[in-house]
């Protein structure tokens, strides 16, 4: 019953996204789709639980060349208590100044373009993160829930919100408490919604992007299966791809 209940609720909020949400991820998928034509990237940016679509875009099979994980182990968990764990990460998302540390690591330019996963949208590296790449002409899309926009009051100190600092912001449709299972006498939820509906967007704008590229002449250089049958040195050639697209900053 608790099982069929949660798939009714996330088969709804994917429902929700198809219908609502269309034309942003149309506009997203042809700024992306640009940034690569371009010679740029398409830069991938998420803390906490929120990194997991980034970790499912690229490098995965389906996806190709041109997207750019940023990833920080501090910013990620691998540990529940202690060093790694997540008191220390849902600590340290919230400091302001430390997207900035990160990205000075990273040669933003603005024929780049920059996806930011956050649910809730209030916390500062996400924010920060927009702001760095809006101020070097990077154009940003973010993937977070609008419910909790409306309800919730800035927490960082520009009083702005993810949605606000967006070129394109997309919401999961996720109700601000993730979590989407009831149970009676109970306050708290159970079985979060936005993991699902994050790497379901994500996987919409690649498919997006994918085809804008191909309708624009270009084959993307992409990760596949081995069951695909493809020469077994294509993956290899897709690792040797992007790593020159690591220097190819001035082309």
């Amino acid at each position: 019953m608790s099982a069929q209940q949660y798939l009714d609720r996330i088969s709804e909020i994917i429902s929700t996204i198809r219908t609502t949400q269309n034309e942003k991820l149309k506009a997203a998928g042809e700024v992306f789709a640009a940034s690569i034509s371009n010679g740029g990237r398409v830069y991938l940016f998420g803390s906490g639980h929120s990194v997991i679509p980034v970790l499912d875009i690229f490098p995965r099979y389906g996806s190709f060349v041109g997207f750019h994980p940023i990833y920080d182990p501090r910013l990620m968990w691998f540990n529940i208590v202690g060093p790694g764990g997540a008191r220390e990460l849902l600590w340290l998302e919230r400091q302001e100044g430390y997207a900035r540390v990160i990205l000075a690591s990273y040669e933003l330019q603005s024929r780049d373009s920059i996806l930011i996963f956050s649910h809730g949208g209030l916390n500062a590296a996400p924010i920060e993160m927009a702001l760095a790449a809006r101020e070097k002409g990077l154009k940003v899309v973010s993937v977070s829930s609008h419910q909790n926009y409306r309800q919730a009051k800035p927490t960082h100190s520009s009083k702005k919100q993810l949605a606000d600092v967006s070129d394109i912001a997309i919401d999961n449709c996720v109700p601000p408490e993730d979590a989407l299972v009831a149970a009676e006498g109970i306050a708290e939820k159970f079985a979060a919604g936005s993991t699902v509906a994050a790497v379901s967007i994500a996987m919409a704008l690649v498919a997006e992007t994918a085809m804008r590229l191909v309708q624009s002449g270009k084959r993307p250089s992409t990760f596949v299966s081995p069951n695909v049958g493809l020469p077994p040195d294509h993956n290899e050639q897709v690792f040797q791809e992007y790593t020159r697209t690591l220097s190819r900053r001035n082309s």
